[in-house]
């Protein structure tokens, strides 16, 4: 096993937040005495039934921990999906079904185990010990933490300014989060940065039941491919973890120069060096952007699909881009800004189309493609400040380039 600090070393990158970074210290150099494993816990709410890379960043580094020969467990949250968590809502989260939360748990590790390595990784159901909780135990839960500090929390603080309404039930997700790793045992506890009131209440239920109270880490959220918003299939700006190969990797390809190092951290397994080595290329103008960007779409490709299927993406792309199948002089046009634009009124205000009625049938054809990728949304926003190849039927195209 690796020392104190070159497993810190490790445990720190990409990281936003260690709470409390000297008792994950003592907790390593006990490991290492003791020969126990940390107990790594991360959960996640089967709110949807499929995961994109924003959800993978948590992934990345359970992997890590998980390399370093401590015990990773990844909690499916099927009781918590029912109650919804309200971290960054501005209203009540629908309910989900136990029939919808089922559904959606049955696709997780499918794709969790393209990270974690599943004989090393433990699965736990939080139903399993929460079903059995009473209604006095329930209270006895509640009963352990103040109004007053849940109410602390940023997102119940201003939707109560705004009149909005906080459910009874709200309150107690942070709660049976904490619980859960009381339940667990759990040493270190992983979530996003907006997770961070959840994971400290995790503390705070530790030390009412008498444990140690486990070490938070919190990984930053990572943007989608607008470089703005945090990744979100509702915001149309998520990779999926089941995307078509040549989809993800032209999507992977459309992020800002600027992105893609946050890409690098957050999502590759390439070493701090060599990141660091390829950042200098970059600014001195020996490495083009472009080429590094290949680079980290072929290995987000390759993790979730195949080598294969890698380079095939890689040379549809590049088939694309260096004109193979496109015609010389094609149309160019300056792209409108930062903001999303609707792809039926681009096609329109550039004569690929003569009218958005128009653009919308030849969508619901398949006769449009956006850089190789063919566009089935009539809906479809395309983004600003992207260079975008649009092709309509077989001789009709538009370049947009950035600014």
């Amino acid at each position: 096993m690796l020392s104190v600090q070159e497993q810190l070393k490790i445990i720190r990158r990409g990281a936003a937040e260690v709470i409390d970074e000297k008792e994950l210290a003592l907790q390593l150099e006990k490991s290492i005495k003791t020969g126990r494993p940390l107990r790594v816990k991360a959960g996640f709410d089967p709110t949807a039934p499929d995961l994109h890379l924003g959800h993978t960043v948590l992934l990345q580094k359970m992997k890590q921990f998980q390399d370093l020969g401590h015990e990773v467990i990844f909690l499916i949250g099927d009781f918590t999906g029912m109650i919804g968590d309200p971290t960054g809502k501005s209203e009540t989260r629908k309910s989900l079904t136990p029939e919808e939360v089922k559904i959606n748990a049955r696709t997780y590790l499918e794709q969790v185990f393209k990270i974690l390595d599943k004989s090393k990784t433990t699965v736990a159901y939080n139903s399993e010990w929460m079903n059995k909780f009473s209604s006095v135990d329930m209270i006895g839960l509640a009963a352990r933490y103040t109004v007053a500090r849940m109410l602390e929390r940023d997102d119940f603080q201003k939707r109560m300014a705004a009149n909005l309404p906080v459910s009874i039930h709200e309150l107690m997700y942070p709660l049976i989060q904490g619980y859960d790793s009381v339940a667990l045992k759990a040493d270190v506890e992983l979530g996003g940065t907006d997770q961070k009131f959840n994971l400290l209440v995790g503390r705070d239920m530790q030390r009412s039941y008498e444990l140690a109270p486990q070490t938070v880490l919190t990984m930053p959220l990572l943007e989608g491919t607008d470089g703005v918003q945090k990744m979100s299939k509702s915001l149309g700006n998520s990779i999926g973890v089941l995307d078509d190969p040549s989809e993800m990797f032209g999507k992977i390809m459309s992020i800002s120069d600027e992105l893609m190092w946050r890409y690098f951290e957050l999502l590759s397994d390439i070493r701090e060096e060599e990141l660091g080595s390829l950042k200098s290329q970059a600014k001195s103008g020996e490495l083009n952007p472009k080429n590094i960007k290949v680079r980290l779409a072929k290995e987000i490709v390759a993790r979730y699909h195949s080598e294969e299927a890698s380079e095939h993406a890689a040379q549809e792309f590049d088939n694309v881009f260096k004109k193979k199948n496109v015609p010389d002089n094609i149309p160019e046009a300056k792209t409108w800004g930062g903001e999303a634009r609707w792809i039926c009124k681009v096609l329109t205000e550039h004569a690929l189309t003569e009218s958005t009625s128009a653009a919308s049938r030849l969508i619901k054809q398949g006769a449009v493609t956006v850089n190789g990728q063919k566009v089935s949304d009539k809906d479809h926003q395309l983004e600003g400040n992207r260079e975008h190849l649009i092709k309509v039927g077989k001789k009709r195209f538009l370049k947009i380039t950035a600014n």
